[in-house]
């Protein structure tokens, strides 16, 4: 079956009220930019819904694979144009209900006459096109609420358009239209989890990954590169911030009792991050912390990182539970990049007895004896800025 368009439909955009056109520019900007590599991709979006075309079928099932995965699509289905005659309606009907299931499913048609000119009416046309369509699939079964299948014809003045399928969109808000937001990625399971349910809500992402070689690998770096990349792929570009983290991490090694070195070196990445965040204008930080997972994320430690500074810490995960960030991780794709073996510069130093509920005042004073601020600058101005996806192999080897 070759397909001539997609109708695309919205999801919360449809709620936006006099805000909507907002909401749909971004829309189109973002599958624009998914696609932008396919040159014969046009798209036109109009209030309730967006159509797009192609005039090579190669742009057109590339197309239908990457959709599913911009935020802000509820729905897609492919379309199919004749001319608009009684006979070339029937004729695709059969083409567009046989490119599916039929044995045992229910089935409907649905008309909309944009061109009142046809010279069927709606019930009569409803009727023509289900009795023919029933002749050749005599195992369909009529059913009018909720059938497993709904043929959809539109008469327009250029042609009818038939539709069957109905593909999942990722749904929520287009990435980039509530603000920007800076997420700390490690090479985990939880923070690529956390920035994509951040970009489903609308928020577009730098991330920022803290390395420490050489206790931390080339392969670990590029462990965490393509888990931006795989973010990217929702719909906005993803630029990663890699910070030189090895000299800050030893002196914190040297000069901070064992068991508050994890808590100094939350709030010194905090710090990092948030000097990043300033720099490029982002709103908020992500992390991907749940509580009571380890000991950096009891609500005591939580407190005494945060208290570095007054910028919002989003935290999607706070609440859910390890299993459920693993199913999001496997069904986004990230899971399998994230048990890959390369050890991140959280786990390298990591105290044998962290305390779970260490007391600010005491922190603030072990790292009263060494003077980080100028560590921390040095490790912003030398920090590493990749835009991701990359744009040919030949870059990406030299960036390791």
């Amino acid at each position: 079956m070759e397909w001539n368009e997609l109708l695309i439909r919205y999801g919360e955009i449809s709620l936006k009220g006099r805000n909507r056109n907002i909401f749909v520019r971004k829309l189109r900007n973002n599958i624009k930019e998914a696609l932008s590599d396919l040159p014969t991709v046009v798209l036109k979006s109009e209030r309730d819904r967006m159509f797009m075309f192609a005039d090579d079928k190669q742009d057109m099932e590339q197309a239908i694979e990457r959709l599913p995965y911009i935020f802000g699509i509820q729905s897609f289905s492919p379309v199919a144009k004749c001319e608009a005659t009684l006979e070339a309606i029937k004729e695709t009907a059969i083409d567009v209900i046989g490119a599916g299931e039929t044995a045992g499913k229910t089935f409907k048609v649905e008309i909309r006459r944009t061109d009142k000119s046809f010279p069927l009416v709606t019930g009569e046309l409803q009727q023509e096109i289900a009795a023919h369509v029933l002749k050749q699939f005599p195992e369909l079964i009529v059913q009018m609420k909720k059938p497993e299948i709904l043929l959809h014809v539109e008469i327009r003045s250029e042609g009818a358009f038939l539709t069957a399928k109905v593909h999942k969109g990722a749904a929520g808000m287009p990435v980039g239209s509530n603000g920007h937001s800076l997420l700390m990625l490690s090479g985990g399971i939880d923070s690529p989890v956390a920035g994509y349910l951040m970009m489903k809500r609308g928020v577009s992402i730098d991330a920022i990954h803290f390395a420490s070689p050489p206790f931390t690998s080339e392969m670990s770096k590029k462990k965490v590169m393509d888990l931006a990349e795989k973010l990217s792929s929702f719909g906005a570009a993803v630029r990663l911030h890699i910070i030189p983290f090895t000299e800050i991490q030893q002196t914190i090694v040297n000069q901070v009792p064992d068991n508050i070195s994890m808590t100094t070196t939350r709030r010194l990445m905090l710090q990092i991050a948030d000097q990043v965040r300033a720099e490029i204008g982002a709103l908020a930080i992500v992390t991907g912390e749940s509580l009571g997972q380890v000991a950096s994320q009891t609500l005591e430690s939580l407190t005494a990182i945060n208290a570095v500074t007054s910028t919002p810490i989003l935290r999607p995960l706070v609440a859910s539970d390890k299993l459920d960030i693993i199913e999001i991780a496997q069904k986004i794709g990230t899971y399998d990049i994230s048990i890959q073996p390369y050890e991140d510069c959280c786990t390298i130093f990591s105290p044998s007895n962290p305390k779970t509920k260490p007391k600010l005042e005491k922190v603030i004073h072990y790292e009263s004896f060494t003077d980080f601020a100028p560590m921390v600058e040095e490790a912003v101005n030398e920090r590493v800025t990749i835009d991701l996806p990359l744009q040919q192999q030949d870059e990406f080897e030299d960036l390791l």
